[in-house]
């Protein structure tokens, strides 16, 4: 009878095992702290103020705030009124990229943000709950002397959050208000070379059509998109994981098909946790740079998600299986109260997701809390309060039950810990190599799951750091890059994990002979020592389970 390689591995192949593991993953956080630069790049823009003469056609023209053709501009809304122009007939113009600069397909994404900037007038003041209306087209072309082409068209709405910290007063007539950041526009690729925005706030006062909005001054949008240098270094490391944990996970489901008995439920749940893993793996990202396939972000979320929901339903599967005995573990029916909750909330997270990146594939500008969904999750009295946390709200419950996961998460670890030591103090007298080799295997199996609950206490910080700002430190005359030191460090960690799992759990080439088999002795002592091995043989390695510490936990029913 073969065991796992984690209790018949030598210690000193471990510790290799161990370090060359380790030297991996400080490698990963290097990648991303030394070599690649940050995750993404945060791009200012001031939109033009073009005039739309009335002579002209309006819908099929598009407004370039500079080059060969540029527009008619004016300086500001003071300048219209002179020249009597309505506010109808004036277009927000932005041209992305800047001048002398290209969009690449190695961005992968564009998300732009949008700020007013709307000054206090006494006799035109902001009202509650104001919503700015918004006809705004999206266009592209590939080199600067070929027609705009229309990529989207939309007329939309967004609720403005403003607050005004002076006091209203004549006095301070021209201060700004101080308005929060609006979501815009997300773009799953970026096939093209320039985009164009035109943006009207058209005005209709029978309707109340942009009517007690304030007097806005300037539109200002900040264009972010992923750097072309981590998505190099990104699609590398997927590349290369992806063959690494495909040839382990073959090599691990082999050996298990191999052995005499029908695989248990956590040598199942192992091998899902490896098809998931390379399902994220798998690099079709390469795709991408070469094909216009805006859906790229939903589809990279729902890996995401998959993947996750498999991690946190494996690590409850994994304790529990080394807290239940023998007539109730290797069931998954058992799990259903830890697990439901995990299958649950990702459910929720993707019908979200699908409810905004699902319609993104055909209106860019769409966004759910602008939607009467969003809306309805903020009261008509606190709405530049609860926009705000509304904005913020997925991510502060998600993080709450990240952290409230991981204390269950501990406290699972805790009763395993509890479990194994009472099991083995109630072990028979035996030799003391046989103790010695028994404490090993306890040894390596309690490091392992302290192994986990570090990889699970990364996971949590990572989410914490990735919402912070400040994105590099400095150290000394190198620049270190938290950002994308956590992203491939992190990363690099799951597949680590997921690799040591199904090689330390796969079954060993090392048979122990015939006399295991037989329930006579575990190390084949011969007959010395059968009368004080021979009830600890009998009570744990008949019972089904791919290492000792496994059979140990789940013996008591048997007795």
């Amino acid at each position: 009878m073969a065991g796992a390689i984690i209790e018949n591995m030598s210690t000193k192949k471990l510790v290799i095992v161990g370090v060359i593991l380790l030297l991996f993953q400080a490698f990963a956080f290097m990648v991303g702290g030394l070599i690649a630069p940050s995750p993404t790049t945060a791009v200012h823009y001031l939109a033009t103020k073009c005039v739309d003469k009335p002579n002209k056609p309006q819908q099929t023209k598009w407004f370039m705030p500079w080059g060969r053709k540029e527009c008619d501009k004016i300086r500001s809304f003071d300048e219209a009124m002179a020249k009597r122009i309505e506010a109808n007939n004036i277009v927000f113009a932005v041209h992305i990229p800047l001048p002398n600069k290209e969009m690449s397909p190695w961005f992968q994404f564009m998300l732009v943000i949008l700020q007013f900037d709307i000054a206090f007038k006494m006799y035109n003041q902001i009202e509650d709950g104001s919503l700015v209306y918004i006809d705004v087209g999206l266009a592209y072309r590939d080199d600067m002397d070929s027609e705009w082409t229309e990529m989207a068209h939309s007329f939309e709405q967004r609720k403005l959050s403003c607050n005004f910290t002076a006091t209203k007063t004549h006095e301070n007539e021209g201060r700004y208000y101080e308005c929060d950041l609006l979501p815009f526009m997300e773009v799953g690729s970026v096939a093209h070379k320039y985009y164009l925005l035109n943006i009207r706030l058209p005005v209709n006062e029978r309707k109340k059509i942009n009517v007690g909005i304030g007097e806005i001054r300037d539109i200002r949008l900040v264009g972010i998109h992923q750097n072309g240098g981590f998505t190099k270094v990104w699609f590398a490391m997927k590349t290369f994981l992806t063959p690494s944990i495909l040839i382990i996970m073959i090599w691990y489901w082999r050996r298990i098909t191999l052995m005499s008995r029908p695989p248990v439920l956590l040598e199942k749940v192992i091998l899902a946790l490896g098809i998931s893993m390379t399902f994220i793996n798998i690099p079709v990202e390469w795709f991408s740079v070469g094909f216009n396939w805006t859906w790229m972000l939903l589809f990279g979320d729902i890996r995401q998600g998959i993947f996750y929901s498999m991690l946190l339903s494996f690590w409850i599967i994994f304790c529990g299986e080394h807290l239940m005995d023998q007539t109730e573990r290797n069931r998954f029916s058992i799990y259903w109260k830890q697990v439901g909750p995990v299958v649950f909330g990702s459910f929720c997270l993707f019908i979200f997701d699908m409810c905004e990146r699902g319609v993104q594939l055909k209106n860019p500008f769409y966004s759910i809390w602008a939607s009467d969904i969003g809306t309805e999750l903020a009261l008509p009295n606190c709405t530049w309060l609860l926009h705000k946390l509304a904005t913020m709200a997925f991510i502060i419950v998600a993080g709450i039950c990240a952290c409230l996961y991981f204390l269950f998460l501990c406290f699972m670890v805790f009763q395993v810990f509890r479990n194994i030591s009472g099991k083995r103090m109630s072990l028979p007298a035996m030799s003391k190599a046989r103790q010695l080799h028994y404490e090993g295997l306890i040894f390596r199996f309690k490091f392992l799951m302290l192994v986990t609950l570090a990889c699970a206490a990364l996971t949590v910080i990572f989410f914490i750091i990735s919402q912070v700002n400040e994105g590099h430190w400095h150290w000394g005359e190198h620049t270190v890059q938290v950002n994308s030191a956590f992203f491939t460090g992190i990363y690099g960690m799951w597949n680590l994990y997921v690799f040591a799992i199904m090689f330390l759990y796969a079954p060993s080439h090392k048979h122990y002979g015939d006399e295991q088999s037989s329930g006579q002795c575990i190390t084949g002592d011969g007959g010395a020592n059968s009368g004080e091995d021979l009830h600890l043989t009998t009570t744990i390695t008949h019972l089904d389970g791919p290492t000792v510490v496994y059979k140990m936990t789940g013996k008591e029913a048997q007795e």
